[in-house]
């Protein structure tokens, strides 16, 4: 009988190893030895070899007695102790590979039969929205387009008048089981139904309209509201919507993307109002009284004495309304005061008398106290 290897030189990692590098080395180790997949003669000895070493080093206490007193602090006999075991890891190492398809029966885990009701698809579109149209809302056709029910066949796939079949492949399961003979014992893998294509039965004379499939393409144009509030690549979702679901199951959703038009003079920061305006030199330093325009129409403002360039107005309640809510923004007016770049003869004189009065002393601004503070703390 051939000598016993060491634990750790079987899965080839360090006595330090952790349980992560334990797990990551078994998986590997036992997809490359299954028997089903290695058909080297000596392959099931080994990979009989890999499961002892990680039954026992996969086990806290059963590696700290293996640690201490070697195989005889563990009752292997040959063969790892699969009462203890994780099968999980077993499973997923040996049924985890990509190309082998279907699942395993009796791992535990939920398995989802091929002809189950499952959920359609979900489908979406892109909507233009003005301006104004998502600060007030609006009603909006939408146009849909999805697979629906046959209307020759009302959805069964088979041509009026003809029999569908039960699948003789599948009994009607939508599915078949294969059995695989390993040295745990038969182990059986689940697969879609090859004749069928896992719907359980079958249509001799498929529908003339839908071909088969039990679904035409339509268009539809539904109404949908546009709540007041919405801002540009907000969502609405439309429960049901979407693509029909197989098998029974529900229908998915249809999702609306909005595309909101910029505003010729308006900009929008969350539900306030933002607009820039220009004044000229005489409306800022005597003040006047101008007309503005909101989104609610035209109102007043009272530009005062002095108002110095960037100066901001709050105009209250005069923003985009708060979404599901009884509230609103405001509107902020940026004043900027402009400069003529040209000017006639009047002008001149009138502005060269206004400057001999006011003196040609530059002021120097001081550094304000906040400049100072984030000098000092950048260095």
């Amino acid at each position: 009988m051939a000598e016993k290897r060491d634990y750790y030189e079987i899965l080839g990692i360090s006595r330090n190893a952790t349980a992560e590098e334990i797990k990551n080395s078994f998986r590997n180790l036992a997809r490359q030895y299954h028997p089903d997949v290695n058909k080297a003669p000596d392959a099931e000895e080994k990979f009989k070899e890999i499961n002892e070493a990680y039954g026992v080093l996969s086990d806290t206490e059963k590696r700290a007695a293996y640690d201490r007193f070697g195989f005889s602090g563990v009752n292997t006999q040959g063969m790892p102790d699969y009462g203890n075991m994780d099968l999980s890891d077993l499973f997923e190492a040996l049924f985890g590979m990509g190309g082998m398809g279907g699942g395993f029966a009796g791992s535990g885990g939920a398995r989802r039969r091929q002809n189950a009701p499952q959920r359609g698809a979900d489908l979406s579109t892109t909507l233009k929205l003005t301006f104004e149209e998502a600060v007030f809302g609006a009603d909006k056709d939408v146009e849909i387009t999805r697979n629906e029910r046959c209307s020759v066949c009302d959805g069964s796939g088979a041509n009026p008048g003809t029999e569908i079949s039960t699948c003789q492949t599948c009994q009607g399961q939508g599915e078949v089981r294969q059995v695989h003979q390993t040295f745990l014992g038969s182990m059986v893998q689940v697969a879609t139904c090859p004749t069928c294509g896992g719907r359980g039965k079958m249509i001799e004379t498929p529908c003339r309209n839908c071909r088969g499939s039990g679904l035409e393409r339509k268009t539809s144009t539904k109404k949908v509201t546009i709540p007041a509030g919405v801002d540009d690549g907000n969502q609405i979702r439309l429960v049901g919507e979407g693509q029909p679901g197989a098998n029974g199951g529900p229908n998915g959703n249809f999702y609306i993307e909005l595309d909101v038009t910029p505003h010729k003079f308006f900009r929008r920061s969350g539900n306030d109002v933002l607009l820039d305006l220009d004044i000229n030199m005489a409306q800022a330093a005597l003040g006047d009284e101008i007309t503005i325009p909101t989104i609610d129409g035209n109102v007043k403002l009272t530009i005062p004495p002095g108002t110095q360039p960037g100066r901001v107005f709050r105009l209250r309640d005069k923003g985009v309304p708060v979404l599901n809510k009884n509230d609103r923004g405001n509107q902020l007016v940026t004043v900027n005061v402009h400069i003529p770049t040209s000017l006639n003869k009047e002008q001149e004189e009138l502005l060269t008398t206004l400057g001999k009065t006011m003196g040609t002393d530059i002021k120097i601004q001081e550094r304000s106290f906040f400049d100072k503070i984030k000098d000092a703390f950048s260095g």
